[in-house]
């Protein structure tokens, strides 16, 4: 990181960890009414004073997703107001973790490309981290986004899906979370993809293990295990193969341990590679390049049980509704303090 805070000073120069964090992390800046009218006011462009920055927005009325059966196209003007609305909330799963961008400059229509590298031309108050461990031709500077501003650049700059590392750039090769992807087959229906998730929450009880479901915005389920720093990628990777290949054991007919997608004959994955150092799984409340502008949302476990459930239900338009309605369902995760058991 470019930047330091000073560690606070008293009680004999020691403080409690967690009083410690808290004093250590500045007041998070929340939108204005008075800042979404100033974007709304914009023509095609302009200089947008947002969540304590200056930044220069571009392209504003351009369609980044194509419109769903009965709605509007989504615009980047859209992408950036609901950036900048979500960015308080989602900034805990950013803060601290280099940023890999999955960049869209020309929509969700159109191919996109992984931009991990912060380019030159990124503000100077914009937060970095250098990977000293990066070989020659790997990226070496990222953008950590430890400002609500910051994840308003990234989505001004194309970056449509937002994927941090599990591990935190003081700790490279420390995970912070353990990751069960449910990755469905081109033959995985819905229903066969809540199977396998209400197992795992089934498996999750039984343990006592404190694990958080979201819907990927696309297909998918994901499910994240807040743990105490201190097992390696290996360690977190070996624990999630023994707990999925055990939940994969009751329902064989659903599941396919191959590598390549082709010999997998359209069956689900449980993939626990996921859980290896600059390998992402999309942050809550990340946009999805697709119709609408899903978003991974995070869910109640009781939601696997409701039939109206789907992985790309919610949109940029319809999140922060919910949000409003039921708080961060996913914010357990910032709070709780496990050991993963011994399986």
């Amino acid at each position: 990181m470019t930047r330091s805070r000073p560690t606070p000073s008293g009680c004999g120069g020691h403080l409690p960890a967690a009083l410690a964090a808290v004093l250590l992390k500045p007041p998070v800046a929340t939108l204005s009414d008075d800042e979404l009218r100033e974007l709304d006011a914009f023509g095609a462009q302009g200089t947008w004073h947002v969540l304590g920055r200056d930044l220069r927005v571009t392209n504003l009325d351009k369609v980044l997703f194509p419109a769903r059966e009965g709605e509007e196209p989504v615009t980047k003007r859209d992408l950036l107001r609901y950036t900048a609305q979500i960015a308080p909330t989602a900034l805990p799963y950013l803060r601290q973790r280099a940023l890999n961008m999955h960049r869209y400059p020309n929509g969700a229509q159109a191919k996109g490309f992984w931009h991990k590298e912060l380019p030159t031309h990124a503000p100077e108050w914009i937060a970095r981290w250098t990977n000293p461990e990066a070989d020659p031709g790997e990226t070496r500077t990222y953008l950590v986004v430890d400002e609500p501003a910051a994840l308003v650049w990234a989505a001004n700059f194309g970056a449509l899906e937002w994927h941090a590392w599990t591990s935190q750039v003081d700790e490279p090769h420390l995970p912070s979370y353990a990751l069960v992807d449910l990755d469905p087959g081109g033959t995985t229906s819905w229903e066969d993809l809540l199977v396998l998730a209400r197992l795992h929450r089934t498996a999750f009880e039984h343990l006592g293990v404190h694990a958080y479901p979201k819907v990927t915005g696309r297909r998918g389920v994901q499910i994240w295990v807040p743990i105490v720093r201190g097992p390696t990628f290996d360690e977190t990777r070996s624990w999630v193969e023994r707990l999925s290949k055990t939940v994969g054991a009751v329902v064989p007919d659903l599941v396919s341990w191959k590598w390549q997608v082709g010999d997998r004959g359209g069956l689900a994955r449980l993939d626990y590679t996921q859980n290896a150092i600059n390998k992402t799984l999309v942050a809550p409340y990340s946009p999805r390049p697709a119709p609408g502008a899903p978003v991974s949302a995070p869910i109640g476990w009781e939601e696997l049980d409701d039939p109206g459930l789907r992985p790309d239900a919610f949109t940029i338009r319809s999140i922060l509704p919910r949000l409003e309605e039921r708080g961060d369902l996913f914010s357990g995760v910032l709070h709780q303090s496990q050991r993963l058991p011994r399986l």
